[in-house]
């Protein structure tokens, strides 16, 4: 079995779940027989988590590239091992007949369907999150939110939720409440890398409403960089947080001179806050992010192993910030 089918299709380049789609055929073909109904399935010693993990997956990535028959075959073996008022089932069904839907109109009946099921059981939450994901794609992020809002009341340690919740105050440049929830984040996976660099990004793109307060712009940037720096720790040449930092650095490097507290600035335990750090930290953190980010486009175009997780895209992005910080030779 292959373990690209064992990963979330989400989580893979485009290239690779086409290949997975293309092979739903001959997969569907394999796992395909006479199944005993559950419970008395669990008896039986081909029943396994993994094949089941894979069902799902093949779903999600013929879905993905626009195999709607595979995909409903693999919906409909999961149906019928699981059953249709299993509440991840019915979010999978109706990921299914939002996929399929041709019109707006469509959309908006698939929502009805998740309203009703809600009124039925408000407690289900994968159909919760559903309704939340089909209010953003039909431009209503109001809507979503307070969908979102509504469902944390009910699980506040739900980090998938809380993620989305900063996704859409982003989107509404509601930078505080979407820094709020992305530390809620934190609580919950505190060693999660990624949600450290996605906050040091909201925070440096927060930076555009203080133009002209030195003070707080100091601030904001170095708890930006602190979270860059914060990822990097966590993930060896990530180059997110690399590219993260050496944005950070260069605009605190712009912002410094300018400030007149730096010099008098000290930590303060009662409200948390920490001094900003001296220039020569931040120069020589922005010689470190622009050395590895030349190391890992130098490595990762070259294809070097353990080097070429890198999407190509990425590597384009690093060197065209590279390259605007190259002076221009006077002659």
């Amino acid at each position: 079995m292959s373990i690209d089918l064992l990963q979330p299709p989400t989580h893979v380049p485009p290239s690779t779940a086409l290949r997975i789609s293309q092979q739903a055929p001959t997969i569907l073909r394999n796992t395909s027989g006479f199944r005993l109904p559950y419970p008395l399935s669990l008896f039986v010693s081909t029943e396994n988590q993994e094949l089941w993990a894979t069902q799902e997956n093949l779903f999600l990535a013929c879905l993905r590239t626009g195999d709607d028959k595979s995909a409903l075959h693999c919906l409909e073996k999961l149906t019928e091992r699981f059953g249709g008022q299993n509440e991840r089932i019915m979010a999978l069904r109706g990921l299914y007949h939002e996929a399929t839907a041709e019109n707006s109109k469509a959309l908006e009946e698939v929502l009805e369907g998740y309203i009703e099921a809600l009124e039925e059981n408000p407690t289900n939450m994968p159909i919760r999150k559903r309704t939340a994901a089909l209010l953003k794609s039909l431009g209503r992020p109001v809507e979503a939110i307070q969908t979102l809002v509504a469902l944390l009341d009910s699980s506040p340690t739900d980090a998938e939720a809380w993620s989305e919740l900063a996704e859409l105050y982003t989107s509404q440049g509601q930078y505080y409440q979407a820094t709020y929830c992305l530390e809620e984040v934190l609580l919950i996976m505190p060693n999660a890398w990624s949600v450290h660099a996605r906050l040091g990004e909201i925070l440096f793109r927060s930076c555009s409403n203080l133009i002209g307060n030195n003070g707080d712009l100091l601030k904001t940037l170095s708890e930006s960089m602190r979270r860059f720096c914060r990822s990097i720790e966590l993930c060896e040449n990530y180059l997110r947080g690399y590219y993260g930092l050496k944005l950070t650095t260069k605009k605190l490097l712009d912002v410094y001179p300018k400030s007149s507290k730096h010099s008098q600035a000290v930590s303060d335990p009662a409200t948390g806050d920490l001094a900003p750090p001296t220039l020569g930290s931040i120069q020589r953190l922005h010689e470190l992010a622009t050395e590895k980010l030349g190391e890992i486009v130098r490595r990762g175009s070259a294809d070097e192993r353990g080097w070429n997780d890198y999407d190509e895209a990425e590597l384009i992005a690093v060197r065209e910030l590279l390259d605007r910080d190259i002076q221009p030779i006077e002659r």
